[in-house]
């Protein structure tokens, strides 16, 4: 999926929200347990009860991969059940030595048929750039993250005196460009947003930490939108636990609605 296409859902719905389908047989609702593939069948009744309302979805691979071959099993046919126009990211926070990560993009853009992947920049430009060779596919890289951990190296001075993130962010722009490659930018450092804003004015985030994490989705709209929106917003636990009951697509889609409500009003406050 391009750039264009992305901010067309955005328009079209009216919302910038990315569901997180962190699935976890220990959390979903017990009459599912039942079923032959109850990852599947929970995340296909998210899916429906959410998709005119998300403009992406975003697997947390480490949830399917714990579980071996049905894992991925699980994986592929929620993948091929996503509507075709609605983005998908494989939260796999790849990066390796340069054939290793060729291997890992095969595996997420060919064989998985993922739009984009999660990869970690620790690595360097030759652990990346074999992701970045796939047409209208996307890297999203890590920047700066909302875990409590973040700070013991992003946060870091350089020797230019800059904190690591910043570095990451400048050096990368060479790597990709705006319609190839987005950045994870964690919600819960709100003011950070606006610095990072500052650097990479033109591309993309992926804005994790809004709702159980505590985000505030206002001050992500304020420090982050630009004139294409340039925000996917994701609620993972806050959204598709929001019942463990029979009702749980039901109160997941009530979730789903009312951020995407709240980003409606975002969208003509900032998006100009």
């Amino acid at each position: 999926m391009n750039k264009a296409a992305l901010f067309q859902q955005i328009q079209k719905k009216q919302s910038f929200l990315c569901v997180g389908l962190d699935t976890d047989l220990s959390k979903i609702p017990a009459h599912l347990l039942v079923l032959n593939d109850p990852i599947f069948e929970f995340n296909k009744q998210i899916i429906d009860a959410t998709a005119d309302l998300a403009v992406a979805y975003k697997p947390n691979i480490a949830f399917y991969e714990a579980l071996g071959a049905k894992g991925w099993e699980s994986l592929k046919k929620t993948l091929d059940y996503i509507p075709q126009e609605i983005f998908t990211i494989a939260d796999a926070k790849r990066g390796d030595i340069g054939n290793t990560s060729g291997l890992y993009a095969k595996a997420f853009f060919e064989q998985m048929d993922f739009d984009s992947i999660t990869v970690a920049p620790y690595m360097g430009i030759d652990s990346v750039k074999p992701f970045l060779a796939f047409e209208d596919k996307w890297v999203i890289l890590l920047a700066l993250t909302s875990n409590e951990g973040s700070a013991d190296f992003q946060l870091t001075e350089s020797k230019s005196g800059k904190p690591l993130f910043q570095e990451v962010l400048e050096k990368s722009q060479s790597w990709g460009n705006t319609d190839n490659m987005m950045y994870v930018v964690g919600a819960t450092r709100g003011e950070k947003i606006a610095e990072v804003r500052a650097i990479v004015p033109d591309h993309f985030f992926l804005v994790p930490g809004v709702g159980a994490q505590g985000g505030s989705l206002e001050e992500v709209a304020k420090y982050g939108m630009n004139a294409s929106c340039g925000l996917l917003v994701n609620s993972s636990r806050g959204i598709i636990y929001a019942s463990k009951g029979q009702d749980f697509a039901n109160a997941a889609r009530e979730e789903a609605k009312k951020l995407q409500q709240e980003m409606k009003e975002l969208l003509a406050q900032y998006c100009h």
